[in-house]
């Protein structure tokens, strides 16, 4: 259980990651007119809470 959970976290780092890799091309695109409809500092957000998470889970997850 514990290896779930902190293979979880590592996914959810991962989006978060790449989230804001997504978020940073999308503030320096060339046409402001072609914004985009995916809320980038939203999932980001929520990637970063959801490792958080996992990780006191799988802290407190005694095996």
């Amino acid at each position: 259980m514990q290896g779930t959970l902190w293979a979880l976290a590592g996914a959810s780092a991962a989006v978060a990651g790449l989230a804001a890799l997504a978020d940073h091309r999308r503030n320096r695109r060339r046409d402001v007119d072609r914004v985009g409809w995916v809320p980038w500092p939203l999932i980001v957000m929520l990637a970063i809470l959801l490792a958080l998470a996992f990780t006191t889970f799988a802290i407190h997850n005694p095996e």
